[in-house]
């Protein structure tokens, strides 16, 4: 069982809250929803759970039972999908995925084979990335950040770029991945994007 404790957390850039004071706590098993318009700053709220961002205020802090894991490890713990994050446009899809493998285990021995399957591109398997269209570069974020072993996962406007095939797929993915985790996606008010959620944060509450 692990636990996400976020306490008193705030951001700020150039002088100024991008947002503060948020309290928040979630356990494996445990979903939650934080929305708000483009530019609102949940991407930087999602960015500072994760810690790839360091809080202004406050401190993040991941528990595996009762054991604080170190904040230098919680990269191993936590995965990330949103479409601003930069893939290795040089690589086959094929060579991504075996690159991404070896940074952190797959929740199931998933071979590549059954990875680009899971991702339906496999006529793109032997494509450099830079080739993939929007859409499919989206499937492999996905793809690589839901399927990692990793018990939390953070989704930023996980459905950008997908059309309707793509938003079912990513329905059907989290249907079968995203149980027993810390699941906390950052939305713009797109219900297919959460509707598994618990808990909804509004990020206008703590400006």
């Amino acid at each position: 069982m692990f636990r996400l404790e976020a306490q008193n957390l705030s951001q700020a850039y150039h002088r100024r809250f991008v947002f503060r004071s948020v309290d928040l706590t979630l356990q494996s098993g445990e979903s939650a929803v934080i929305l708000g318009g483009n530019g609102s700053g949940k991407s930087t709220l999602l960015k500072t759970l994760s810690r790839a961002l360091m809080p202004f205020e406050g401190d993040v802090r991941l528990f595996d039972e009762e054991e604080e894991v170190d904040s230098g490890k919680q990269f191993f713990f936590t995965s990330l999908a949103a479409p601003y994050l930069e893939l290795i446009e040089e690589y086959t899809l094929r060579e991504f995925f075996a690159f991404c493998g070896k940074l952190k285990p797959w929740k199931s021995p998933w071979t590549i084979e059954e990875l680009v399957k899971k991702a339906y591109l496999e006529e793109a398997a032997d494509r450099e990335i830079k080739y993939f269209s929007s859409g499919m570069k989206q499937r492999v974020r996905l793809i690589v950040a839901i399927m990692a072993d990793t018990p939390v996962l953070l989704l930023d406007e996980p459905t950008s770029n997908l059309d309707k095939k793509g938003v079912e797929w990513y329905r059907e993915l989290m249907e079968e991945m995203g149980r027993d985790r810390i699941v906390l996606v950052a939305s713009n008010e797109n219900a297919e994007e959460y509707y598994f959620c618990d808990r909804e944060l509004r990020i206008e509450d703590f400006k």
